[in-house]
């Protein structure tokens, strides 16, 4: 007669029996929370009209090319402005700040011209000097209105028009407009080694007037200096950076796969290496706080040199190394008594993670299933920020009036280019000009942008974590597979990462697509949290900025509580096929049942691997240290000239980092998918030849189980 599983009755209804075909979570399975997969479908074909909507309405040029006071694009081919691809102000001074600049808000003609002025000169010094040599106002007219060519009509009317700029000051391009080239000789602050300018009206004018105007002009370029020697670093050494991240790929393989077989040994050489590493880091950092406190001045703090893009120069200071010190110390405190409290629980991870090496052995494929999911964050991250970029660049251009008059009654308000110079603005607000504000309209589309750029938010982040959440419970079914298999490798079935996957989507997209709602939600929420925090930074409300504190870590605390729950209830799917709340009890349940285990064991696996993945990436960050550093005298010659030798090396430490992470999440999910599955089998199983326990046989050791031959067993076993 043939006998039924040892499998938790639910997997089946029916009580426990011992089924030896038995190779793998349910197959014969129901889809679960239908409701919110037809709500998830529907979601994603709205997001699709959304983005088509988008796409039909908005024009990304108007985000990428500055617009003049007219609303025409600057640099746009096939337009008159095709070759003047920046924009330049009239009269800078009536800026107030470059944030204003930047969101064309500056109450001043704007202009698209072919490049910036490299030199002072006003427009009354033109008129003069021009009947003399025509040259002067055939260089001065290219920042005047294209229309314009009288130079001899009297200055007053041209500066009342605003045909012409009364000035213009040495500029230089950034971010596709014309910015005073400030440059700081000896403290001064200078444009064009001159400190004082004459301002087109009769006065002559201080560099400093136009410090407001500029102000965070210099601290910017001198970033996209610092932006520009680093483009050339990466250009010249991406070579060596990628033969970096390929050999941490490698590491990170060879790494995973030897833990089968040496588990117990890496362990204690990684922990015994990781104390030896950082006591000498801990000495080293002493010796060299000692040698730099002997030194003059070595009371300099940090605080006092401010930020360096050398960072050699915060090597020189002691309290640098104080610092080091005090870091390592506590890390080298943590390990050490991690080690003698959970003594007892590491044999039990050692075991876990051998079997999580065994298991990845057999379905190599999985370390490769990241890929999968890279191409579809890939694919979302994308899409949402096409149709971002199209939505805030929906809409017609609308025209506003911009007046250097505080007390008039009709700045801001909505203007007709056209008809502007004819209407009675002009004469009660004298100087103002209609100029172009923004893209928008009076629509229901266009009044509802904003909040179709949350949806489109909100939509984003259901969908990556929808993504995550496939992958981890791809990965969960792959690994039940391997352990509910009595026989191993014999009993997992073909391509467990395969069947896993049409499982999770034929049966349990809702389920998925529930679990991240719920995450997508409490991160929508954290990110408003943000954006109200950003904005009430100036705010001196305490009590307000001590509210939006709570909950900001509140909602943080949730959102890594849900991230853990959903990681579990997707094992759970992955095993018994149940809908998503149900799989959430199950596995709360489950953990509290075991929550020394869950504390111990789970949290013990988590820090070998965080430990494994410091030493892949501080060992390859150590050997490009001394590569880019030229201290491997065999290659030296070979190393490219930098700027920053740090760029590449943090490219590299960081790169080796998110690689060795990547292949670790495999191994974390194998790992706590086996471990749910080992409390399981603890509880539903006894060892008996009707129950037998499917863990391996050293985890039956540790434990202290034993699995009883069944009759046949003993029977054959005589014979």
């Amino acid at each position: 007669m043939a006998r039924k599983s040892a499998i938790p009755p639910s997997y089946y209804g029916e009580p426990h029996k011992f089924d030896p075909t038995f190779t793998g979570p349910v197959h014969n399975r129901g889809c679960t929370d239908v409701l919110c997969c037809v709500i998830f479908v529907i979601v994603i074909l709205g997001y699709i009209v959304l983005g088509t909507v988008a796409w039909m309405h908005g024009d990304p040029r108007k985000v990428v090319y500055p617009t003049d006071s007219n609303g025409q694009f600057c640099g746009q081919k096939e337009t008159p402005n095709a070759n003047k691809a920046i924009l330049f102000y009239f009269n800078i001074l009536q800026c107030a700040n470059p944030t204003v600049l930047i969101n064309l808000q500056c109450p001043t003609t704007q202009l698209c011209v072919s490049k910036c002025p490299d030199r002072f000169a006003t427009y009354i010094d033109m008129q003069y000097n021009y009947r003399r040599n025509n040259s002067y106002w055939e260089y001065y007219k290219q920042f005047c209105k294209p229309d314009f060519n009288n130079p001899d009509k009297p200055v007053s009317q041209v500066l009342r028009d605003e045909d012409c700029p009364s000035m213009i000051v040495p500029s230089r391009p950034f971010l596709q407009r014309c910015f005073p080239d400030f440059i700081t000789r000896n403290g001064t602050l200078t444009v064009a080694n001159q400190t004082s300018f004459k301002d087109g009206h009769g006065k002559t004018r201080s560099v400093s007037d136009l410090r407001e105007a500029a102000n965070g002009i210099t601290s910017l370029l001198d970033a996209k200096e610092v932006g520009t020697k680093i483009f050339e670093d990466y250009a010249s050494s991406w070579v060596w950076i990628l033969i970096g991240l390929v050999i941490s790929m490698l590491v990170s393989l060879i790494f995973i796969l030897v833990l089968r077989f040496t588990a117990g040994v890496l362990f204690y050489m990684v922990i015994f290496g990781a104390i030896a590493a950082v006591g000498y880091g801990i000495w080293h950092c002493y010796w060299e706080y000692s040698s730099l406190k002997a030194k003059p001045d070595s009371d300099i703090t940090i605080s006092d040199i401010g930020f360096q893009t050398d960072f050699r120069v915060y090597l020189q200071l002691s309290q640098t190394w104080l610092i080091f010190m005090i870091s390592l110390a506590v890390i080298e405190a943590v390990i050490i008594l991690v080690l003698i409290f959970l003594r007892n629980r590491v044999r039990i991870a050692i075991a876990l993670l051998k079997e999580g090496s065994k298991a990845i052995g057999c379905i190599m494929s999985t370390l490769f299933y990241p890929i999968i999911t890279f191409l579809l964050l890939a694919l979302c991250i994308a899409y949402w920020a096409v149709t971002a970029v199209f939505l805030a660049s929906s809409g017609d251009a609308v025209y506003k009036v911009m007046s250097t008059l505080p007390d008039c009654k009709y700045t801001n308000l909505t203007c007709d280019p056209e008809t502007f110079s004819q209407s009675n603005v002009t004469k009660l607000c004298p100087g103002s000009q209609c100029t172009f504000a923004f893209y928008g309209g009076e629509s229901v589309y266009h009044r509802y942008i904003f909040v179709l750029q949350l949806c489109n938010l909100l939509v984003f982040l259901w969908l990556v974590n929808f993504t995550i959440a496939l992958g981890q419970c791809t990965l969960a079914g792959a690994f039940a597979s391997y352990y509910w298999a009595l026989r191993k490798p014999e009993d997992i079935p073909p391509c467990p990462l395969a069947s896993s996957f049409g499982r999770a989507i034929k049966y349990h997209t809702g389920s998925l697509a529930f679990g991240a709602l719920i995450l997508s939600i409490v991160q929508f929420i954290r990110i408003i949290l943000e954006y109200l925090d950003h904005k009430l930074k100036g705010a001196h409300n305490a009590c307000t900025r001590f509210l939006l504190c709570c909950l900001k870590c509140c909602f943080w605390c949730l959102e890594h509580l849900i991230k853990f729950m959903n990681r579990n209830a997707y094992i759970m799917i992955s095993i018994y096929g149940k809908n998503f709340c149900a799989s959430a009890r199950d596995a709360f349940f489950l953990l509290m049942r075991n929550c020394m285990r869950v504390a111990v064991l789970d949290k013990v696996t988590d820090f070998l691997l965080f430990l494994g993945k410091l030493l892949i990436s501080g060992s390859v960050g150590v050997l490009a240290f001394f590569f880019f550093t030229r201290r491997i005298p065999v290659i030296q010659e070979e190393v490219p000239s930098l700027n920053y030798y740090w760029v590449p090396l943090l490219t590299v430490i960081f790169g080796s980092y998110m690689i060795a992470h990547g292949f670790f999440n495999v191994y974390a999910m194998c790992v706590d998918t086996l471990f749910l599955c080992f409390l399981l089998d603890l509880e539903k199983n006894d060892g008996s030849a009707s129950r037998p326990y499917f863990m391996s046989g050293s985890l039956r050791a540790i434990l202290n189980k034993k699995n009883h031959k069944r009759p046949e067993e003993k029977r054959k076993g005589r014979k």
